[in-house]
């Protein structure tokens, strides 16, 4: 076996990992998926990613038709949402609920995996004249699910921030903003009576660069604290080693304080963003990597909040794709973990262990057989020029100069600029002229950016392909081992289950 096809065994090992750590601990790490994107993949392109990278869990911010098709038998589990425009109808009409459940759930189910129903985004925050029909709408949707058999299966709640528990620290003191009391005790009551999750979207990057120097960036990115640093809630002596960790206890606190128990925390956002401007220095890829791995090492332990410790934190990250159209601050369209060709912005480990490193899938960019040549000719100015590829290769005396043909120096160009850009949303089109493979294009001397023989390489880390390989791509006999290390996962998962 050789180092490239050792690296690929690896690479699915460590998923598989990811795997038998998810459901034999219980817990999960999902991705939420805005679409102020451009160039936005398709909704097949999208699950395809997702199901690369071993994702069981996604929530849309709407009910997208498109989505919801390609997510059809899957298995992924999805939130679909109700959207802020949406509310004010379905508050004041029960039909209209009806007519949504029917429209948006109904109508997938089974084959789509719709678990809940989020209705709205922070209403009580961000827009607080609708919230006297918050609770209402959610009732008129249950109500809808019960008509349809499928309240068992899809539950209802509404994401709320941090910004109604107006002094989360210390957790044990914590409690919601009086004015929302009517709002959050009917909230409460209605997501004991149909067995719901409370959705919070918490986030320490606000929690640590609004707080002043407060806290240390440290505690915000889940590190370890100096014992002179620790942070320790006064009244119950519970020692907080995350900011996260504490944000979710002061939920639970604040849920306590209505005296309701029992009513799970759910955090259904929460990132680090990976660029900001000059304003926002917090806002960097290796914060945001930091972050992300670190929270996804400490979901999958299982354990919940000091408060809490049995009660496992299941997250959604924010968010799938870097939302360049957002309006707002640069950190604002840079919270995405992939590029939409499905590369790493940075470093990340799904398995909350070991990392996967940029070249361990070999994925080029080259261009299509039978494209225009016109095309090709026109996407390798681009890429030589605006695209800022470094085409010395291709010159004249140099390795990868012959043959002289648009499309091979096309392929050459397309592919050093994919390699460079990817994690930063480069994308292997090229007005449809390219297409990504696993087949290393370099040949003789010419050695293409990313090969394992390049000397430099993309600096973030593609999909993890588990498909068959191309007959001259590698061994079929490695792809057999990875299936078969992947259906002894289900076994165990199928195992666990029953037990």
């Amino acid at each position: 076996m050789d180092g490239m096809k050792l690296k690929r065994w690896l690479a699915s090992v460590l998923l598989l990992t990811f795997t038998i750590l998810s459901c034999t601990s219980g817990a999960f790490v999902g991705v939420n998926m805005g679409t102020d994107v451009s160039n936005l993949p398709s909704a097949p392109d999208v699950v395809a990613i997702l199901k690369a990278h071993q994702i069981t869990h996604v929530r849309l911010y709407d009910a997208n038709a498109h989505m919801l098709q390609a997510l059809a038998n899957t298995g992924i589990e999805v939130i679909v949402g109700v959207t802020n425009e949406e509310l004010l109808r379905i508050g004041e009409s029960p039909s209209v609920a009806a007519a949504w459940v029917n429209k948006n759930v109904a109508a997938y189910v089974p084959s789509t995996n719709i678990t809940a129903i989020a209705v709205g985004s922070e209403v009580l925050t961000t827009i607080p004249n609708v919230a006297p029909v918050l609770v209402p709408a959610m009732n008129y949707l249950h109500r809808a699910l019960v008509a349809a058999n499928l309240n068992f299966r899809v539950k209802v709640s509404t994401p709320q921030s941090m910004d109604i528990i107006p002094r989360p620290f210390p957790p044990s003191t914590a409690t919601f903003n009086s004015s929302w009391n009517s709002t959050i005790y009917q909230l409460l009551q209605f997501l004991k009576n149909t067995n719901s999750s409370y959705m919070l979207n918490a986030y320490p990057y606000y929690g640590y660069t609004k707080g002043d120097g407060i806290f240390p960036i440290e505690y915000a990115l889940f590190r370890p604290l100096p014992s002179v640093k620790q942070i320790v809630d006064p009244n119950t002596l519970f020692h907080y080693n995350s900011m996260f960790d504490a944000m979710v206890d002061a939920t639970y606190y604040s849920i306590d304080a209505f005296s309701f128990a029992n009513i799970p925390v759910i955090v259904t956002e929460t990132g680090w963003p990976s660029f900001g401007g000059s304003n926002e220095p917090d806002a960097t890829a290796e914060n945001a990597e930091t972050y992300n791995n670190n929270l996804i090492r400490r979901v999958l332990n299982g354990s919940g909040p000091p408060s809490q410790p049995k009660i496992a934190i299941n997250t959604y990250i924010y968010e799938l794709f870097n939302e360049d159209k957002r309006n707002g601050p640069i950190s604002e369209k840079n919270w995405g973990i992939f590029g939409t060709n499905g590369s790493a912005v940075y470093p990340l480990s799904l398995s909350g262990s070991s990392q996967i490193t940029a070249n361990s899938s070999g994925v080029f960019c080259v261009a299509k057989d039978g494209a225009d040549s016109d095309k090709l000719q026109a996407g390798l100015n681009w890429a030589c020029g605006q695209g800022q590829a470094n085409c010395s290769a291709i010159q004249p005396g140099k390795p990868c100069y012959n043959p002289n043909n648009v499309k091979n120096h096309a392929s050459y160009a397309y592919n050093d600029y994919y390699q460079k850009m990817r994690g930063t949303g480069g994308t292997c089109d090229f007005d449809g002229t390219a297409t990504t493979t696993t087949v290393d294009p370099s040949y003789g001397s010419c050695i293409f950016t990313g090969s394992s023989n390049s000397s430099t390489s993309g600096g973030s880390f593609p999909p993890i392909a588990l498909g068959p390989e191309s007959a001259s791509g590698g061994s079929s006999n490695l792809q057999v081992s990875i299936r078969q290390y992947l259906i002894s996962a289900v076994i165990v998962c199928i195992g666990v289950s029953m037990t």
